[in-house]
């Protein structure tokens, strides 16, 4: 059974700091044999009370408003008065706890004088910054194996990537129906039958190479997608109308291969394909915010590709999870009798 990073906190809290406050104990038991041995004992357990909630405290503030990932002075400024805080915090409460208990098991009542006040936050300071490290330590190390796991994951899921997309993109259904429409359009039109095999032989390389890169540019890319429109055509002719509006200065940016491409054959053979009349696919990228927004617009209705386009979907936003994080995000919906598709990547 596989403990979760929650569980091993609080193993690791209640071992170091048990173990700690039972060295504390029995040395007080060996050497200040003034003090009441059940008073000893019972401030022992105090301690690692104390401890673990003002340390546990401490551990979700620095969670919640500390930014490890890019360290500065406001940052470290953040952390050096939580650090204090946590130091006044748990001497305070130590100090004020071990008076009342002292007074419980003793006839006369504990003096707090200055030397024990500073003594006490000297000691503070040293376990705080003690846990603060190990705590550092241990977060980055699983942090690491974690981001280990995820890097090991990608690479097996490109790679699986590598085969879908020679089954998928390029698929032989694919490569029949492109063959079987440029002979039939040799009879027609020699010159465009030419064109339309160095689109299918560009598509081709396109796929035995590209796929095998993390990114590619939004130029790449489109003549991809080009080429895709260009053979659709020779099947659906004036059935299938395409636009596309792209912004110049995004053409060198970097994006996952064959993203836009999958959208777009997505669009074609469970939207445009349904209808007998056929439709439209429009392609819009723009950038806000360093945020690039690719949409893709088809005619039809999201029930009817619902249920033959949940798995290549699901597998688009796993890639884009495992390739940008929570930074990235994918949304399909159904607006006025069209299906949009919408990938927004930080750039």
């Amino acid at each position: 059974m596989k403990l979760s990073n929650t569980a091993i906190f609080w193993i690791l809290q209640c071992f170091g700091w048990g173990t700690l406050a039972l060295f504390n104990t029995l040395f007080k038991l060996v050497k200040a044999t003034h003090l009441d041995k059940t008073y000893t004992i019972f401030e022992g357990f105090l301690f690692i009370i104390v401890a673990i909630f003002c340390t546990s405290l401490f551990r979700y503030y620095l969670k919640k408003k500390v930014s490890f990932n890019r360290l500065n002075l406001k940052e470290v400024i953040k952390i050096l008065i939580s650090f204090i805080i946590t130091v006044i915090l748990f001497s305070g409460t130590i100090i004020i706890l071990a008076k009342i208990l002292y007074a419980l098991f003793h006839e006369n009542s504990l003096q707090i004088d200055t030397s024990i006040i500073l003594s006490n936050t000297l000691n503070t300071i040293f376990y705080i910054l003690l846990w603060f490290v190990c705590y550092r330590v241990l977060k980055m190390t699983v942090d690491f194996r974690k981001n280990e796991e995820e890097r090991l994951f990608l690479e097996a899921t490109l790679k699986e990537s590598e085969l879908n997309t020679l089954k998928g993109q390029i698929n032989p259904h694919f490569m029949f129906n492109s063959l079987n429409n440029i002979r039939g359009l040799i009879l027609e039109d020699v010159e465009k039958s030419r064109e339309m095999i160095t689109r299918l032989s560009e598509m081709l390389r396109y796929s035995l190479t590209k796929n095998k890169v993390d990114t590619i540019t939004l130029k790449e890319e489109l003549e991809m997608v080009d080429n895709y429109i260009e053979l659709s055509k020779i099947q659906f002719e004036n059935r299938l109308m395409f636009t596309s509006k792209v912004e110049d200065n995004l053409l060198n940016v970097d994006i996952p291969p064959m993203i836009i491409q999958m959208l777009i054959e997505n669009a074609l053979k469970h939207g445009i394909s349904n209808l007998r009349e056929g439709g439209n696919i429009d392609l819009s990228i723009l950038e806000t915010n360093r945020i690039l927004k690719i949409n893709v617009t088809n005619s039809g209705t999201l029930i009817e590709t619902k249920s033959t386009t949940k798995v290549g979907l699901e597998n688009i936003k796993k890639r884009l999870h495992l390739l940008y994080k929570d930074k990235a995000n994918f949304n399909l919906k159904e607006e006025n009798k069209n299906v949009i598709a919408t990938i927004k990547l930080p750039i």
